[in-house]
């Protein structure tokens, strides 16, 4: 089967023997729960555009491996137009769900672990990469979601992984065996971890020698014996839970995901190992794949970023101001910013570049420089919106409120009356309306589905000083000094 649908991804997260937990307890029944579901939803779309003949050339590709069409969340990038697309398809489905639609984070661990391990076979005659290959082989012809897990817990952040008091907050080789080894630890702030059918783990940061038992990439089902999930919670999570739930939830049918994944000495066998202890290309495959998931959020924040501004002109609308000229202005503003972005996601995947592998890599400087502007302007994008939404986005009352028939006037007046007459905008606006464009920016902006926009922009990818780092070692400040000495004749 090289192209699920979106109904057959679902069903097959059924067949998983999964653990999730949430709220301190075993959720058994987790495809079909209400703070889970939407963020299935969300992966469900990048299934269902593949089969869309319109979206048929950005959802897809053709496989290097196997010749066959696949997913282009599958793929391996083999050219820049190949860089050009995913971002394309990464804004595509940003505008479908208004939220974190979670595949992208594996398509980025293939793509930097595929030419990792090439290297580091090149290098200890190591296996590595042959076992990688086999392994996406299987993945494009499932078409199955992987988790790519980079981010560890990381304890006390002054000392090293080998440092630390307790050794399982970064994910490490406890046993090595004839015919594979033992891992301990646990990834943090995974997107996407419970909707996906497999997991590929990656080394947080670059290592040392003493670190190596931490220099570990292998790959690992979802439902594997000893590996297990706590979901994490977002900001009005719980209104998923009430009682036929609607307007107050603002994106009704989409949200995103984050959990910690546990591997309580989880076993891997030799064909799925990908990195063990070869410490010095730990840093690479870090760096390889912040620098393809930096390029992403030209694309997935993008998208979102489009429905975030057209919510807000909507919002004016119904509020009667939308031909202000302020109103006008800031509608500009966000549009300018946005777009922005996307000349960044764009710019990064023009200059891309072969790996010695094969596949295509971005220019690591445009990326970070894309994160970086990604953990500013969402926040004013967000700003504006908010601005002129006003501030009933975050007092009005409940759906319940508006639907009572509760009499509390002294001409008969319902609760749900008194609502519709005192928190109309437009006359030819019915209250509802507003009320649902309100609660829709109020969740894309600061509730379940800000994990797929606004904080996810500062943190996602790496922090802000992460980019800076690489922008730094990227920047060839000498080169440029040398560009004034010959201009300037400076010998």
């Amino acid at each position: 089967m090289a192209l699920m649908t979106g109904a057959q991804y679902i069903e097959s997260l059924r067949k998983l023997n999964t653990r999730v937990y949430m709220f301190g307890e075993k959720v058994d029944n987790w495809v079909d729960h209400p703070m889970i579901r939407p963020s299935i939803n969300c992966v469900a779309m990048t299934y269902e555009l593949a089969h869309d003949p319109q979206y048929e050339d950005l959802m897809t590709a053709t496989s290097n491996i196997t010749g066959k069409k696949i997913n282009r969340f599958g793929h391996l990038h083999q050219s820049t137009d190949d860089l050009r697309k995913k971002v394309k398809m990464l804004r595509l489905l940003g505008q479908k769900t208004a939220s974190c639609f979670q595949r992208c984070v594996g398509m980025d661990a293939f793509n930097s672990v595929f030419s990792t391990t090439f290297e580091t076979d090149e290098k200890y005659g190591t296996h590595y990469h042959d076992n990688f290959v086999k392994y996406l082989t299987y993945i494009q012809e499932n078409d199955l979601v992987v988790d790519g897990a980079m981010t560890d817990p990381k304890g006390d952040r002054g000392l090293s992984p080998s440092q630390q008091s307790d050794p399982d907050v970064f994910v490490h080789i406890v046993e090595k065996r004839e015919d594979g080894i033992v891992v301990k630890g646990a990834k943090a702030h995974q997107t996407g971890s419970i909707n996906s059918h497999e997991h590929l783990i990656m080394p947080t940061m670059a290592m040392k020698e003493a670190d190596k038992a931490y220099a570990v990439s292998f790959a690992i089902p979802s439902d594997a014996e000893g590996l297990y999930m706590i979901y994490g919670r977002q900001s009005c999570d719980t209104r998923k839970l009430e009682e036929n739930a609607d307007v107050d939830l603002g994106n009704q049918k989409f949200g995103g995901q984050e959990a910690l994944v546990v591997f309580d000495n989880v076993f891997i066998p030799n064909d799925r190992i990908f990195l063990c202890e070869e410490y010095e290309f730990a840093g690479m495959m870090v760096e390889r794949f912040a620098g393809y998931h930096r390029q992403s959020y030209g694309g997935c924040k993008v998208g979102v970023g489009d429905v975030v501004i057209g919510a807000a002109a909507l919002a004016s609308e119904y509020n009667g101001a939308n031909k202000a000229s302020h109103i006008k202005d800031k509608l500009i503003e966000m549009t300018h910013l946005n777009e922005t972005l996307y000349a960044c996601g764009m710019a990064c995947s023009c200059e891309g570049c072969p790996t010695k592998a094969g596949n295509y890599q971005i220019d690591l400087l445009l990326a970070n420089v894309c994160k970086q502007n990604v953990t500013r302007f969402p926040y004013e994008i967000v700003r504006l919106a908010e601005d002129i939404a006003g501030g009933l986005m975050v007092t009005m009352p409940s759906e319940k409120d508006f639907k009572s028939d509760v009499v509390v006037g002294k001409e008969g007046e319902t609760i749900g009356e008194i609502c519709n007459k005192y928190f109309a905008g437009r006359a030819d606006v019915p209250t509802e309306d507003r009320m649902r464009v309100l609660r829709f920016l109020e969740n894309i902006c600061l509730g379940s589905s800000a994990v797929g926009y606004r904080t996810e922009s500062m943190h996602g990818a790496g922090s802000p000083q992460a980019q800076r780092i690489m922008i730094a070692r990227q920047g060839n400040i000498e080169g440029k000094k040398g560009l004034v000495k010959d201009i300037a004749g400076i010998k």
